[in-house]
C-alpha cells in the first residue's frame, strides 16, 4: 500500500520563493506536489482524498514553516558515537542522531590517523553509502599543515603524496566525495589535480597556504574551502592568505560552522556579502558529542572534553584546540534567522540547495519540488524544528497544536 501524506496551512520555501498557506504532498518516498493549495474550480480531486490502495495521512500545520531536509557536507560523529570508529553501529547512531535534527542526507567525515586505518574506515563507511545511508565520504586529513592541524594529530600528518591520496579514494570504492588537503605541501597541487580528474571535490583547509598559492590550488582544481576562517591564516590587509583568495572566486563553495563559537557574526555576514547564499554551505563539523551532554568523547585517536557544548582537546600538544564542534544544522538554521538576520530563502539555500548542488545530488534533494526525495523540515514560528521527513517516512512527527 503506497502512503500519501498531504501537509496544508504552512509556510512552504520553494525555490521561487515563500507559499504561505502552502500544500506539500508526498507519495512514497516522493514529493508529487508542492505549492500552494489546490483550487476547487481547477476539477482536481481533494489533495487529502485517497485513491484505490492509497493510506492517507493529512496534515493541517499552520503557523509551520515547511523547508527541505538539511544537507550536511562535513560531520564527524554524533550521539555518543564516531564515523571514525569504523563500525555499523557507531555510525549508524551518528546518522540518526544528526537525521533527528534536520539532517537528511550527509557525508561522513574521518579524522587524521595512520593511512592503513582510514582505508579500512573508508572501506566499512562505503558500504553505508551503497545501502543509502550516507551521502558519500569525505576525508578530513591526513594530508594538512602541522601548522594549522587543529584537533588533528601532528604525528599522524604527511605530506599528500599522490599515491596515497589514491589508495584512500580507491579504498571507499567509489563513494569519496570530498577531501581536505593543505594545498601548499609537497605533492599538494598533484592530488588537488588527481581529486578532480576523479571526480572527488578536492577542498581547501587546514592550511598554511598563501593567497597565492591558494589561486594556484583553485586553478588545479579545488571547489571547496572547508570551514573558511577556521584552521588557516587571518585575513591581513598585506597577506590576504586563503581567506580572500577562495571567497572571491565563483568556482569555490564556502563552508561556515555557525555555532557561535567558530565564527563571529561580522565574519559570516562578510562571507555572504562577498559569496553569496549560492556558494556557502553550513555545515556542522559535529564530533561525537554532538545531540549529548557536556563529558569527555574520542575524536579519532584523541580525546576530546566538551564544557558548555564547546568541544576542546583535552591533552597533548594541541590541548585546548577546538575540536570540531557539537552543532546540529537546525541550530544552525535558527541562529542564522534569529541572531544573524539572514532571510528564511537564504538559509535555506544555505543548508540544503547549494551542498546539494556541489555533491552533485541537486536532482534528488535540497528542494521541495516534484519528483525528488520528500525530505523536509518543519519549523514552527520561533523557528524549531518540529517535524522531519526522509523519503516519506516520518524520523521525527510533527507536533500538532
Amino acid at each position: 500500500m503506497v502512503q500519501r501524506t498531504v501537509l496544508t496551512g504552512a509556510r512552504v520555501v520553494l525555490p521561487g520563493g515563500v507559499v504561505d498557506n502552502g500544500r506539500v504532498t508526498v507519495e512514497g518516498t516522493r514529493i508529487t506536489a508542492a505549492g500552494p493549495p489546490a483550487d476547487p474550480a481547477s476539477g482536481r480531486a481533494d489533495p487529502a482524498s485517497g485513491r484505490g490502495g492509497e493510506a492517507v495521512e493529512a496534515l493541517d500545520l499552520p503557523g509551520r514553516w515547511i523547508v527541505p531536509g538539511f544537507v550536511d557536507l562535513h560531520v564527524h560523529g554524533g550521539g555518543g558515537a564516531s564515523f571514525s570508529a569504523g563500525t555499523p553501529e557507531e555510525s549508524l547512531t551518528a546518522i540518526r542522531t544528526h537525521r533527528l535534527h534536520g539532517t537528511t542526507t550527509m557525508l561522513a567525515s574521518t579524522v587524521t590517523g595512520d593511512l592503513d586505518d582510514l582505508a579500512r574506515q573508508a572501506a566499512a563507511l562505503s558500504e553505508l553509502v551503497e545501502q543509502g545511508e550516507l551521502a558519500g565520504i569525505h576525508f578530513e586529513g591526513p594530508f594538512i599543515s602541522p601548522h594549522r592541524c587543529g584537533a588533528h594529530q601532528p604525528s599522524l600528518l604527511r605530506a599528500p603524496d599522490p599515491a596515497d591520496v589514491r589508495k584512500l579514494v580507491d579504498a571507499a570504492r567509489g563513494t569519496a566525495r570530498m577531501m581536505t588537503l593543505a594545498p601548499e605541501l609537497p605533492g599538494g597541487l598533484e592530488s588537488v589535480r588527481l581529486l578532480a580528474d576523479s571526480g572527488v571535490l578536492a577542498a581547501v583547509g587546514h592550511t598554511d597556504s598563501t593567497y597565492e598559492a591558494t589561486r594556484e590550488a583553485v586553478e588545479a582544481g579545488a571547489t571547496v574551502a572547508t570551514h573558511l576562517f577556521n584552521a588557516m591564516p587571518s585575513l591581513l590587509h598585506r597577506a590576504p592568505g586563503p581567506i580572500a583568495a577562495l571567497l572571491e572566486d565563483e568556482r569555490v563553495t564556502i563552508e561556515l560552522i555557525n555555532d557561535g563559537t567558530h565564527l563571529h557574526p561580522a565574519m559570516l555576514e562578510l562571507a555572504f556579502h562577498r559569496a553569496g547564499a549560492d556558494r556557502v554551505a553550513f555545515i556542522t563539523d559535529a564530533m561525537g558529542a554532538a545531540g549529548m551532554n557536556d563529558g569527555r568523547y574520542p575524536l579519532g585517536p584523541m580525546e576530546v572534553e566538551v564544557k558548555d557544548g564547546v568541544a576542546r582537546i583535552s591533552d597533548g600538544p594541541t590541548a585546548g584546540s577546538i575540536a570540531g564542534s557539537t552543532l546540529t544544522l537546525d541550530r544552525a538554521f535558527r541562529r542564522a534567522v534569529t541572531i544573524d538576520g539572514l532571510g528564511v530563502e537564504q538559509t535555506v539555500r544555505a543548508l540544503s540547495a547549494t551542498p546539494a548542488r556541489l555533491l552533485g545530488i541537486a536532482d534528488r534533494v535540497g528542494s521541495l519540488e516534484v519528483g525528488k526525495d520528500a525530505d523536509l523540515v518543519v519549523l514552527d514560528d520561533d523557528f524549531r524544528l518540529r517535524g522531519v521527513m526522509r523519503r516519506g517516512g516520518w524520523v521525527v512527527h510533527p507536533e500538532l497544536g
